[in-house]
């Protein structure tokens, strides 16, 4: 009895139980290892695949060949972080901490409604929804709005109804834990089968989308094709009015130029030159320079 209980305290110790991590295609995601800190030795797997080796004495870790490596990093807190998570992301997970195994499992769902979530009464519609990292055997299945279990992981409708409007759930469960996925889908009444089938109750009314309009005409948009049309008209003339001032400004601003440039080249005419005509007094008549010669008396008879 001893033995046997030692036997299960020792498996304990050297194997934890670990988590259950979902997450959708293209999301960051973060794996805790199950301790804080550690002394010896950090390592993480991604199956039995090394990721990344942390020496606790010297913190330089060592990494692996694991197709997620390029993708992750181990934490100081000996979380695994991992971004861009694809759909081969998913499985288990091994994280080794002195000597302690720490298992988990990283459940990657890609779900989708082709053509869109908004759907068309009376079209078709495909709802799939992958889901990888689960045991071998595990049942992927849709619930519908209604509750009703679908068993399948692809759904098709052949002809969208009222009734499938409302939160679809992907289902399925991994390690005896259940879990679902919503998506939300929405139906529509097309606006061409509205136009074209009237309600019989009520009598055509103008000016309301999907009623016939008075004259006869199909409204679009609650607006007659007259109305349309003569949107069409007054946007062509505008446009047309538009162009035609551009072209007027243009040939106008040529015009300025080509004068500018016929009166910058003319000859200029020739103009009398004017002098300077100074209200100065006249100059006063210069002096002889030298000495004046005397004249010679007359002789005495």
């Amino acid at each position: 009895m001893k033995m046997t209980v030692w036997c299960v305290f020792v498996l304990g110790a050297v194997s934890a139980a670990g988590k259950v991590v979902v997450t959708h295609v293209g999301q960051n995601v973060v794996l805790d290892c199950g301790v804080t800190t550690f002394k010896k030795v950090l390592a993480w797997y991604q199956k039995e695949v090394l990721i990344s080796r942390v020496d606790g004495k010297s913190g330089f870790p060592r990494r692996g060949t694991a197709p997620v490596v390029t993708r992750s990093k181990v934490k100081l807190d000996t979380k695994l972080g991992i971004t861009g998570v694809t759909m081969e992301d998913g499985g288990r997970f091994t994280c080794e901490a002195d000597g302690r195994t720490y298992h988990h499992t990283l459940v990657v769902i890609s779900m989708s409604v082709v053509p869109s979530r908004v759907l068309q009464l009376g079209s078709e519609a495909t709802l799939q929804c992958q889901v990888k990292g689960l045991d071998p055997g595990s049942l992927v299945q849709w619930i519908r709005p209604n509750g009703q279990l679908t068993g399948l992981e692809e759904v098709q409708l052949k002809s969208v109804a009222n009734s499938d409007e409302g939160i679809w759930q992907c289902a399925f469960s991994c390690d005896r834990e259940m879990f679902r996925e919503n998506v939300t889908i929405t139906v529509q009444v097309s606006t061409t089968s509205a136009s074209i089938i009237p309600n019989s109750s009520e009598a055509p009314r103008s000016g309301v989308p999907g009623h016939p309009a008075e004259d006869g005409g199909v409204l679009l948009l609650g607006l007659s094709w007259w109305v349309w049309l003569a949107l069409g008209v007054g946007c062509l003339v505008l446009v047309l009015l538009l162009v035609l001032s551009v072209i007027l400004c243009q040939r106008i601003r040529r015009k300025k130029r080509r004068k500018f440039v016929r009166m910058k080249n003319a000859p200029q005419p020739l103009r009398p030159r004017k002098y300077c005509n100074c209200d100065r007094p006249t100059a006063a008549a210069k002096p002889r320079q030298g000495r004046r010669r005397e004249k010679p008396s007359a002789l005495p008879l």
